[in-house]
C-alpha cells in the first residue's frame, strides 16, 4: 500500500511538472551569430550552458502588450566547475540589435524580435553561445515569490515605495513587497544599477527556495506560477536533464554586473559600455562556458 501510494504521488508530480512546463514553452527561430562554440550545447554530456533570463514589463501596472525586457542576465552554468555565474546586463546597454539593423536599448530587442531578437543581440554583443532563455512578466515574480513562501533578502538602503517601507539589513518579502523591492529605482543614488542589484538578490533567493526540499511541499503553487507568467526554449525533457545532471551547479551562484556610463544622442539616455569592461565580461563567461 505504501509502495501504490508514494508510486502514485510521484506519477502525479510527474505529469503535472510535465503539463506545466509544456505550456511555458515557446520556440524561436533564431539567426547565426558566429559567436562560442560550433553547434548547439549537448546537455547529456554536460557541458557547459547559458541562459539568458529576462524580466519583462508585461503584468507590470495592468500591460498586456508585447512589453521590454527591463531586467536582463545573462547565466552560464558550469558542471565542472560546479557555479554558476548571473551577469546584470543594464536594460539601456546600446549595442547592435541583430536583425533589426539598428543600434539601440538592448531592451529593445524584444519589443522589436522578442527573445529570438534578445538572445540574438547579446549572444553576438558578449561574443558567447545564448543556448536558452527564459522571461517572466513581473507579476510572476510577485506569484512566485508568493509561491515559495516568500524571500528573504539583504537590503543596504532603506526606502519607501507604494507606500511598503524596507528597512536596511535582513528582511523578508511576500510577492507584493519583492514586486516593489525590485522595480524602486529613482530614490536609490545608484539609479538603475541599484535597481539591477536588487533584482539579482531576490532571485537569488527565490533560487534557494526552488532547490531546498521544503519546495516540494509547495511544487503545484509554484508550477501555477511559472506556467501562468513564463515563457522559454527549454522542453520538459531538457529540464529534466538540467534538474537531475546540474543541481551541483546551481549550489554556488555568483553575481556580476556589466557596468556603462550614461550619455545622450538624440534626447534619449543610454548606457555605453567600455571596451575594457565588456573585454572583462566577454573573458569571465567564457572562461565559465569553458570556451577559452
Amino acid at each position: 500500500m505504501l509502495v501504490i501510494g508514494v508510486t502514485a504521488f510521484a506519477t502525479k508530480i510527474y505529469f503535472d511538472v510535465k503539463g506545466s512546463v509544456d505550456k511555458t514553452y515557446e520556440t524561436v527561430e533564431r539567426q547565426e551569430t558566429g559567436a562560442g562554440r560550433d553547434g548547439k550545447v549537448n546537455l547529456n554530456n554536460k557541458e557547459s550552458f547559458s541562459i539568458l533570463l529576462m524580466g519583462v514589463d508585461t503584468g507590470d501596472l495592468g500591460r498586456t502588450d508585447t512589453g521590454r525586457s527591463d531586467a536582463i542576465m545573462v547565466a552560464t552554468v558550469s558542471p565542472e566547475d560546479n557555479k554558476t555565474q548571473v551577469v546584470s546586463i543594464p536594460r539601456d546597454t546600446y549595442m547592435e540589435i541583430v536583425g533589426y539593423g539598428t543600434f539601440d536599448k538592448v531592451n529593445h530587442a524584444y519589443a522589436f524580435g522578442g527573445p529570438a531578437m534578445s538572445m540574438d543581440s547579446l549572444e553576438k554583443y558578449l561574443d558567447i553561445p545564448i543556448d536558452h532563455y527564459a522571461a517572466i512578466n513581473l507579476k510572476g515574480i510577485q506569484d512566485l515569490v508568493n509561491a515559495v513562501g516568500g524571500v528573504t533578502v539583504n537590503n543596504d538602503l532603506a526606502f519607501t515605495i507604494d507606500g511598503i517601507p524596507f528597512d536596511i539589513g535582513q528582511i523578508e518579502l511576500d510577492g507584493e513587497e519583492a514586486l516593489a523591492f525590485v522595480r524602486m529605482r529613482y530614490d536609490d543614488p545608484r539609479g538603475d544599477y541599484g535597481r539591477q542589484e536588487r533584482q539579482r538578490i531576490v532571485i537569488q533567493g527565490i533560487m534557494q527556495k526552488l532547490i531546498s526540499i521544503n519546495s516540494m511541499t509547495k511544487y503545484q503553487s509554484i508550477l501555477d506560477a511559472i506556467s501562468d507568467n513564463m515563457k522559454t526554449d527549454m522542453d520538459f525533457a531538457t529540464m529534466q536533464t538540467i534538474a537531475l545532471d546540474y543541481r551541483d551547479a546551481f549550489s554556488t551562484i555568483q553575481m556580476d554586473q556589466l557596468q556603462g556610463e550614461g550619455f545622450m544622442q538624440e534626447g534619449v539616455s543610454y548606457q555605453r559600455v567600455s571596451d575594457e569592461e565588456l573585454a572583462r565580461v566577454q573573458a569571465e563567461l567564457k572562461d565559465q562556458m569553458n570556451l577559452q
